[in-house]
């Protein structure tokens, strides 16, 4: 069949067979099919939707358009983590080497910030020295000489994806479930993995608004992942207010880091451990979620999570000195307070808007070649729950200046604040789980 009989069978709600699915991507990662025909098809997606046969299918040809990574070890005890993105999210960081020195190998290929969640990558390059480019073959000899290895996606690691997400991107199919999968998966089981994690955000700051929507994409992931052949987990968590107390990308590794040293904010830990313990359940070196968390709970304890991140970090060309002197990383030149202007109850803090205000302080981007200040951000001293009086301190503003601009980045984040009288009910951090 022709490309354009092709669109059309989805164009009229039809499905197509797998033969037909791996020539269309084979096709386009050639460049024998043209963009705006692959633009078309996009849109035929997004519009009727595609089969867990279908979608599967697409993970898989999308996986094979570059190097799929023959990792050389027992492939259950590789697993990945993926998060779909929020605000003040800096559980790679920390995560990564906990589970590693729990035995886990983590192959984690990272992305950067984009739009109001922050990225991985720009959080390690605040490291000075830290380099989140390197071969594949690198990639695989320091997953297996040290249990962890960090990087940005590389050229050949699922191509395809890369080219149809710039399409989407500009043609307003970004929103489908089918085709956010495939992306997703694609590029994860690329790196020859035998198991993931996947932390699917829900709420203000999050890609998913609602639970329906959250419970979806999980449901999708989790079973492509099946007929992929791989162990998936899916864990839907909360996502109105930022994680932790720091946006920004050095202020983040830094609160990362504390987590190390086992002084990082309750949510922090707790979204760490429940993540953590479904990489090492994968992986088979546990057997029960308690037991997971107690092993986890033991690399804080005898430091030697602290010791595993400094590895990682010295495996790829950065200060290692920052794990037990964060002073090392990048400062901003001056604080601005935020101050609560009544006493009550903090009720939440829109995280889409603290994150937006981060993005306009120079923490993120708005284009993809974009540079980010890696020492500008927000410190939260007040989060959901906590009582306050008129005139304390919200939150500071860590910048290079106080001239208007920051100004008015510090009455975004005092209005991004609601404060109400009444103490607020707990929420619960975790919304569901998905496993298979």
């Amino acid at each position: 069949m022709t490309v354009p009989e092709l669109i059309g069978i989805k164009r009229d709600g039809g499905s197509f067979t797998e033969a037909q699915i791996r020539h269309l991507i084979e096709g386009f990662t050639a460049n024998e099919i043209a963009d705006y025909q692959m633009t078309a098809l996009a849109m035929a997606i997004y519009l009727n939707g595609m089969t867990p046969k279908e979608t599967a299918a697409l993970t898989l040809a999308m996986r094979d358009s570059g190097r799929v990574v023959d990792l050389g070890g027992p492939e259950r005890l590789y697993v990945d983590k993926h998060s779909t993105g929020g605000v003040g999210d800096k559980v790679s960081i920390c995560l990564a080497p906990i589970v590693a020195a729990c035995g886990v190998k983590v192959p984690m290929v990272s992305g950067r910030g984009l739009g109001h969640t922050g990225g991985t990558l720009d959080k390690l390059e605040a490291i000075p020295g830290f380099s989140v480019s390197m071969s594949v073959d690198a990639f695989v000899k320091q997953t297996n000489a040290i249990g962890c290895a960090l990087i940005g996606q590389t050229a050949d690691i699922a191509p395809a994806d890369k080219r149809l997400y710039a399409l989407r991107d500009v043609s307003g199919t970004v929103a489908s479930i089918p085709l956010i999968t495939a992306s997703i998966l694609s590029k994860k089981l690329a790196e020859g993995i035998g198991g993931l994690v996947l932390d699917v955000k829900v709420g203000k700051g999050a890609f998913m608004k609602t639970i329906d929507d959250a419970r979806e994409l999980a449901g999708s992931l989790v079973r492509v992942g099946h007929l992929a052949k791989k162990k998936v987990t899916a864990v839907l968590t909360t996502m109105d207010s930022p994680l932790g107390r720091t946006i920004g990308n050095a202020l983040e590794t830094r609160e990362a880091i504390d987590l190390l040293h086992d002084r990082a904010p309750a949510d922090l830990k707790e979204i760490t451990f429940v993540l953590g313990a479904e990489m090492l359940l994968l992986a088979g070196l546990t057997k029960t979620e308690a037991e997971a968390r107690a092993k986890m709970q033991a690399t804080l304890d005898d430091g030697s999570a602290r010791a595993k991140l400094a590895e990682i970090i010295a495996a790829q060309g950065g200060d290692a000195r920052v794990v037990e002197a964060a002073d090392r990383l990048p400062k901003a030149k001056t604080r601005l307070r935020v101050l609560a202007p009544k006493a009550g109850f903090v009720h939440g803090i829109d995280a889409l808007e603290v994150g937006l205000t981060g993005v306009a302080m120079g923490a993120g981007r708005t284009r993809a070649d974009q540079d980010v200040d890696p020492a500008v951000g927000v410190v939260l001293h007040a989060v959901r729950g906590d009582r306050v009086a008129e005139g304390d301190t919200l939150a500071e503003l860590h910048v290079q200046s106080k001239g208007k601009a920051e100004k008015e980045h510090a009455a975004r984040i005092a209005a991004a604040y609601t404060i109400k009288g009444a103490r607020p009910k707990v929420q619960p951090l975790v919304l569901d789980r998905l496993r298979r």
